[in-house]
């Protein structure tokens, strides 16, 4: 048997024409399950490569695992390339403005009718109505879908610190590409799934929709919230140090009194039930500041493992390349990537982040980190049936790009 048997979207193959993050993220997500995704870049290569500052690592982190063919688009004989991929595709991925991909001849009638079992994920700002003509970006969708607001404090709305929508709306493009493979096994027959930032933020904040359904209460902004939990908050403990500690049940509330000797705490009726702690966070939250405050994040962190209370360091993004969980699990990939997003720039050897899942208690495999800009042209070229010759025509006319090296390469 095969110490790496085969994964399970393995033989199915992605044609993705995609940018930024949202269709990448749905393209990422194929590739680990195993498809062959071969991402269609213009000459000049996906924007994304080249992004600085917050986007500096959106290309490498949502591109490993695929293959990349740099070809003009708008060319006939660039299009034709295309065609002849999709022509042998399970799936076509994109994720540009309403109207881009049909101004191409790429549009899901066009592909439907080249190729009957194709299923086509467009990627969308948001879903076919009133809206669907504006532009839309993850910063839009959280403002106008209420998540900005419930991100900051009162009058200073504040987008989350992830592109949340755009990875989570390219995960919905991944679900819907299964279940319309799977529709697929049954008819035959591939079908058009569409994805949606404004859609998918409207997900995220039904929550607090519904909370105002059952209640007849506006949810609050999270910072000024009232919590479900009587303690469920960060505390500033000693030397300016950070935590998040919390006890949301009865028996976590005695286990926290236990522990710290609060006695007098475990005894007060005011607090004999989650709700009246909730009720008594006015007074009671002070005062548990003023007793824990002078412990060491270090120390607190101890004793709640121990007693098997949820606390939680206040970590930032690059703590976690030292994780030690992460480290033990393999959360974290090996991988080879452009120092400054782009292909000329100095290598640096990483760690990315893998799917959070396991099959059969195996985590899904980082078996290329992502490609150089054409570095796979032309041997795709060479399994549609072009010849050399035809290959360097192509290059010559500038329908196909050279391939850049590979990071490390």
């Amino acid at each position: 048997m095969s110490e790496h048997p085969p994964l399970p979207l393995s033989g199915i193959r992605v044609i993705e024409f995609t940018h930024m993050v949202m269709g990448p993220t749905c393209g990422m997500i194929l590739a680990d399950l195993g498809a062959e995704v071969i991402k269609v870049e213009p000459l000049a290569g996906d924007s994304t490569r080249r992004l600085l500052g917050s986007g500096a690592g959106f290309f490498a982190q949502f591109n490993r695992n695929k293959q990349s063919l740099a070809v003009d688009a708008k060319d006939p004989r660039g299009r034709e390339i295309v065609l002849r991929l999709v022509a042998q595709a399970d799936v076509f991925s994109e994720n540009f403005k309403a109207g881009t991909m049909d101004q191409l001849g790429l549009g899901w009638p066009a592909l439907q009718a080249l190729n009957p079992r194709l299923v086509y994920v467009s990627h969308k700002g948001f879903l076919p109505g009133p809206y669907e003509q504006r532009t839309a970006l993850d910063e839009v969708v959280q403002m106008m879908g209420g998540l900005a607001y419930m991100t900051g404090p009162e009058g200073r709305p504040l987008r989350a610190g992830s592109s949340v929508n755009d990875i989570m709306g390219g995960m919905f493009g991944a679900i819907g590409a299964l279940a319309a493979l799977q529709q697929r096994a049954r008819t035959g027959r591939g079908s058009e799934v569409q994805s949606a930032l404004f859609e998918n933020n409207v997900l995220l904040v039904a929550q607090h929709m519904m909370q105002f359904a059952v209640t007849g209460q506006p949810a609050a902004p999270m910072p000024s919230r009232i919590s479900a939990w009587g303690l469920y908050d960060v505390f500033t403990v000693k030397d300016g140090e950070q935590i998040f500690l919390a006890a949301v049940s009865d028996t976590q509330w005695a286990l926290l009194c236990r522990e710290f000797g609060f006695d007098d705490l475990a005894a007060d009726a005011r607090l004999a039930g989650n709700n009246l702690r909730v009720q008594a966070r006015d007074w009671m939250m002070p005062l548990l500041r003023e007793r824990l405050g002078g412990l060491s994040a270090a120390e607190l962190g101890q004793r709640f493992e121990r007693i098997g209370l949820p606390y939680a360091p206040i970590t930032r993004p690059q703590d976690l390349f030292d994780d030690p969980h992460l480290r033990a699990t393999g959360g974290l990939a090996p991988v080879r990537v452009p120092a400054d997003g782009s292909a000329a720039g100095r290598v640096i050897e990483t760690r990315s982040a893998l799917l959070p899942l396991t099959l059969d208690g195996r985590r899904l495999p980082l078996r290329q980190g992502p490609p150089a800009l054409g570095e796979h042209t032309a041997a795709l070229l060479s399994g549609l049936g072009y010849g050399d010759g035809e290959i360097a025509s192509l290059l010559q006319a500038g329908v196909i790009g050279a391939p850049q090296a590979p990071p490390g390469g």
